[in-house]
Order: C-alpha cells, then structure tokens, then sequence
C-alpha cells in the first residue's frame, strides 16, 4: 500500500491527446543534416510557474485549451515538429516525413504544493514525472517529436514538462518555437511576455548543410587539411579509457554565480588581464581546472574540454534568419591534467583560440566527418562539456502570461555536460548545471567555489 507521502506527491494524469497542425501540410520529406543526425532523442525542459492571483483563477481544463490551440497553430507554421523521423531505405540515414502526424499534449494535476518541491534550481526526481515519455517500442515511425505535459500542483500553480527531439531542433530552435507556442497561446487576456525577443519566419530547409551538391561543394572548397579537433580528441580519450569502464550514477547540482562572484573570480584569478576574457571563457577555464582536480586523475592523464559553437553566423554565407536544423559544432582544448594546473590566463586563452578556429572550413570538415557510421559516445570522465544557454533564457517564455519561475532541464543524454544558465533571479548571474560523480561532489563543490565567494 502506498503511503500518504506518496500519493501526496503522485502525479496523475487526466487526458491524452494528439494535437495537429490547424492548416495541414502537402505530405514531404524534409532531407536532415548529419549535425540533426547525430542525437535523434528527446530533450525535456521543465517550466515551472507558481500560483499568482491571475492563474489561481483559470481552470486547468482552460489552461489547457488554450496551450492545446496555441500548439495547433504553432504546428501550423512549424510543421515539421508535427511530422516523424524515419531511415531512408536506400543509405540508411535518418530523415524527417513531413505527415501531419501531430504532437502530444497531456493533461496532469498533483496534490504537492510547488513550495514543498523545494529549491527548483537543483534537480529533484520528482521532475521526471511532470513529463510525458513515449513509449520507443514502435519505433521512430510512430514517436511525436514534441511532447508536452501541463500539471496543476495543489497550491494552484502549473509546470509545462516539454520534451522535443534534438533531430529537430537545438537550443536556439527550439526557444523560438517555444516562444511562437506561447505567444499564440494567449492564456490570460493579455498576451504573453515576448521581452522583445525578435520571431523570425522559420526556414524549415537545412539549406546549406543538406547532402547534395551544395554540401560536396563546401566541403570539396574547405581545406583538406583541415583537422576536426573535437572528433580527434574524442578518439585520443576513449583509446586511452578503454581499460576504464566502469559506469556510475551522476549527482545533477546546479551552482549559482552572481555578477559580483563572476567579477570578484575575474579578479582573483586573472588580475589586470580579465578584460581580455568573456565570462564564458573565464567560468569555462575555472569549471575545467575545477572538474579535473576533483577527479583525481594523475598529471599525466588526457583531459579534454568541449564546448558547442553555433555556426549560423560562421558559414559563409551565414544560415538564414529563423533557421529551424542543428547548428551547433564542437570546439575543443585537450591537455594533461598537469598542464591544466597552468594559471587560469593560459587555460583561456586557449579556449579563446578554439572558439576562433571554428571557421567555415572547419564547419564543412566537421560536417564531413560526421557521415561515417555513428556510435553511442562511451562514458568518459576526462571529458569536460560545456552548453552555453545564457541567450536562451527560457524562463522568459510566458506560457502562463507571466516568467517562469524557474525552468529545469532534465537528465541529458551524456549527464556531465555542463549548462550556463541566465539566473531568473538576475541578468548578470549564471547558473550552472552539471552532472558530478558523487565522489567528486564534495571535492568540485570546494574548488569551483573557492576564488568567487
């Protein structure tokens, strides 16, 4: 028999629906990119919107027609996330059919009080239930590539646990998707908030990084000499942690920096030459050094750090405005963990120096390098990823007219990826989310914090 605590903080589910687009597509296939190819899953995001004296008004079944008709007309006009990935049957590769399968929309309500779900900055189990999960057993034909569930919590707020496949979109995307849903939404008589964010009209093609003649001529123009580092260094880490396999479980934490911790670590540890370094080069190096000396590994270890470049603005000619594919590559800085004992300025520069060699010849090599067969990545401590979110302040998209409370990613694919959050609680702050070994906890939590409090 369940105890009380547990039905107190069971989720329920009250209705499942398929929502279609409101103006139905020409059936098509829409050709992917091998940058959308590389992790056909779900990412999911959780919105979290306490009770205020507006909301606490609205029904759950109005709440829920209105997302439920805000999403048919987000469909309409970004159709593709209505469709369902599928294997061409001549190579084998992975395209998108445009069928008007729709999306899934789930309606929830739980007893338990936001307040009593603690701090939402730091991951709790209890978030995976405010998503809705389908079932892969049938296969990529039948998964809706967006997923949403609306929960209503006892004290009358709402969470929106939405789940979209990384083959669709990526980050930049995916928020402009988000925003569009919400803006049609209009959940309260006022529209949502758009702070200004500019919506431009999706451009649903891969256009340049389609495999036909466009994407042969720029990788036949890029130079041939040109190395993918990231690819390169994967390969150097996993030969040499082929004897070391064992899996453990990671620790989601998510660490605060305010403006004036950020300022005091740029003062601490770089001196007269802070000004030569963005934040995201400065809280990079100091995660990487952090990371590396709470794992304990030997000087001569291969480390590596990584992080995701978005290429719209570094092809040559630049992706379209509203590009709705994948267009993010690697850039990476690999060193022993010895050399990673060097003074943070010398760490940052060279991560200043991989940022800027993310050219268009290294977009096109990359590319390139990615139509071989794809494998699983294996589990590797020594590699240090880093996701930069903090132009994607998610928690400004509106959907219940009002800034979200906080916004929670859930566990992604690889868990010790590190994300840099926008601070709902400022603008200046970032918050870091990141999978930690639970034997590293103690020891990352002291030397990450050490030179910013």
């Amino acid at each position: 028999m369940a105890s009380h605590k547990e039905d107190h903080f069971k989720v329920s589910l009250s209705r499942t629906l398929s929502v279609y687009p409101k103006t139905l597509h020409p059936l098509h296939f829409l050709t992917l990119s091998n940058l959308d190819r590389q992790c056909p899953i779900h990412m999911y995001l959780v919105f979290f919107y306490k009770p205020s004296q507006a909301n606490q008004n609205l029904s759950a079944s109005a709440v829920f027609g209105q997302l439920k008709a805000g999403l048919e007309e987000a469909l309409s006009v970004w159709y593709p996330a209505a469709g369902r990935l599928t294997m061409g049957p001549g190579d084998g590769k992975l395209n998108l059919w445009c069928n008007n399968g729709g999306a899934v929309l789930v309606e929830a309500e739980a007893q338990v009080r936001i307040c009593e779900l603690g701090d939402l900055s730091q991951y709790n189990e209890l978030f995976e239930d405010l998503v809705f999960k389908p079932f892969v057993d049938e296969g990529l034909a039948e998964m809706p590539l967006v997923v949403a569930q609306v929960t209503r919590f006892g004290c009358g707020g709402y969470s929106l646990g939405i789940g979209t496949s990384h083959s669709l979109f990526d980050g930049p995307a995916a928020y402009d998707f988000l925003h569009a849903w919400a803006s049609l939404s209009n959940i309260k008589a006022s529209q949502p908030l758009n702070h200004h964010h500019p919506l431009h009209p999706p451009v649903h093609e891969r256009g340049r990084f389609l495999e036909t003649k466009e994407t042969n001529d720029l990788c036949r123009n890029s130079n041939p000499t040109t190395r993918v580092v990231a690819i390169d260094h994967l390969y150097q880490l996993i030969r040499e942690a082929a004897d070391d396999r064992n899996v453990e479980n990671y620790v989601l934490r998510t660490f605060h920096l305010s403006g004036e911790m950020i300022e005091r670590l740029k003062q601490n540890v770089f001196g007269e030459e802070r000004g030569r370094f963005s934040s995201f080069e400065v809280v990079s190096a100091h995660l990487w050094k952090a990371r590396t000396k709470a794992l304990g590994l030997t000087k001569d270890r291969l480390v590596c750090l990584q992080f995701a470049v978005d290429t719209r603005n570094k092809m040559v000619p630049p992706l379209p405005k509203g590009f709705t594919g994948n267009a993010y590559v690697l850039a990476s800085v690999a060193l022993t963990a010895g050399q990673l004992e060097e003074g943070h300025v010398v760490i940052a520069e060279k991560i200043k120096k991989a940022k800027n060699s993310v050219t268009n010849d290294y977009i096109g090599a990359y590319i390139e390098a990615l139509d071989g067969p794809q494998a699983n990545l294996p589990p590797l401590k020594e590699l240090t990823l880093v996701s930069d979110w903090r132009r994607l302040p998610f928690h400004k998209i509106g959907f219940m007219g009002e800034e979200a409370a906080y916004v929670s990613p859930l566990v992604p694919p690889l868990p010790q990826v590190a994300y840099l959050m926008q601070s709902p609680s400022e603008t200046r702050g970032i918050d870091l989310r990141i999978g930690l070994l639970p034997n590293m906890e103690t020891a990352f939590s002291h030397y990450f914090l050490r030179n910013v409090q």
